[in-house]
């Protein structure tokens, strides 16, 4: 995908998603929440990607939703096509098969920080601010920023930024837990590149195991992660070979319980 408004480019074992609106700062439309759900297809159907790095293109991560793009909508539109729609995209990118690096190279804000949010690892370049101004709008942050957010660093500072419209430095983010690393400015993807090898030399089926386990524990989706276990282990079973031998060949199974 190298055309619109988010790119994937693949290299080696890493795929890296770029949103590409920099004279918008990145922010997103419907448009673009449809280009990062096709990135997701594009992640999940290349065998050889083993981690993907998150970034934007310009000065800014994400400036969030763009306002001019959901302003105009009716109550039902707004929360089915914008709000319901981006929930069922970030959800998709937080719960990609291989693990995802956020290079945060500019400003994550509202929607930007939700969609940093989907990330497993986060590394901010150290100019930047993060933050949830939506209720400065008159609007609460609606793409998990009051429920993944929580889970993920915490009610309260997820209050300080909501309720006080409190702005974090990279420096502040990282001691609250918001990001994970901090580098000079220019140096973010770069240094999801590194992070990126070291996780792309271990063992690809056991990050994507333990990305669930640890979303489970987290209380993220707890029942689509205990499926997705169970059923790749029922997958690897001999019991599930020879029930679809018997299908093919019209004949009762005969399962020994063997894994």
């Amino acid at each position: 995908m190298a055309d619109g408004t988010v790119r994937v480019e693949v290299e080696g074992a890493v795929a890296v998603i770029t949103v590409a609106r920099p004279s918008k700062l990145n922010a997103l439309d419907i448009d673009m929440l449809k280009e990062l759900s096709a990135a997701c297809d594009e992640v999940e159907a290349n065998a050889a990607v083993r981690v993907a790095i998150l970034t934007g293109e310009g000065k800014a991560f994400s400036a969030g939703g763009d306002i001019k793009a959901w302003g105009g909508m009716s109550a039902n539109e707004f929360g089915h096509a914008w709000v319901r729609f981006g929930h069922r995209v970030f959800e998709r990118l937080a719960t990609l098969r291989v693990p995802l690096i956020a290079a945060l190279n500019g400003h994550a804000l509202g929607g930007g920080l939700e969609l940093a949010g989907v990330a497993d690892i986060r590394i901010a370049e150290e100019h930047i601010k993060i933050g949830l101004p939506e209720t400065g709008l008159g609007m609460i942050p609606g793409w998990s920023g009051t429920q993944r957010l929580v889970k993920r660093f915490g009610a309260q500072i997820v209050r300080r930024m909501v309720l006080g419209g409190e702005m974090f430095t990279a420096e502040e983010a990282r001691a609250l837990g918001l990001v994970d690393a901090v580098v000079e400015t220019g140096g973010s993807v770069e240094a999801a590149r590194v992070y990126a090898a070291r996780v792309a030399s271990r063992g690809p089926a056991a990050l994507e195991i333990a990305k669930l386990m640890i979303a489970s524990a987290n209380g993220e989706d707890n029942g689509t992660a205990v499926e997705a276990l169970g059923s790749i282990l029922a997958a690897k079973t001999a019991d599930l070979k020879e029930g679809v031998a018997a299908f093919s060949e019209k004949r009762p199974a005969q399962f020994k319980g063997e894994w």
